[in-house]
């Protein structure tokens, strides 16, 4: 493994950790930043060692297992914000079904 492979490998399985932070918070748009990063780091990685040996390839494998935990964390903020959107459009059905209403005095 070239030091320079490896230090390209270990900026963006930095960058991963920092994409996993920023998922569990919901920044996406500081994901987005991050994943643009690492991924100009990735193909750089793939121009320079088309073959990746066994170390490679274990760094590698642990980005791709943090990509796969922050993608995992984005659908749980998707799903919720989905549940709070549903949740707001029936509130606003049930205010808009009873504007009408009057209680007896």
């Amino acid at each position: 493994m070239d030091a320079q492979d490896t230090s390209i490998l270990a900026r963006a399985l930095a960058l991963s950790l920092e994409m996993l932070s920023a998922a569990e918070q919901g920044r996406v748009p500081a994901l987005q930043l991050l994943d643009a990063q690492r991924l100009e780091l990735l193909k750089s990685f793939r121009i320079d060692a088309p073959q990746p040996n066994v170390a490679e390839r274990a760094l590698l494998q642990q980005i791709s297992e943090l990509n796969d935990r922050a993608i995992g964390l984005l659908e749980h903020h998707r799903r919720t914000k989905g549940r709070e959107f549903d949740m707001l459009s029936v509130g606003r059905q049930a205010v808009a079904a009873y504007a009408g209403v009057r209680l007896p005095r």
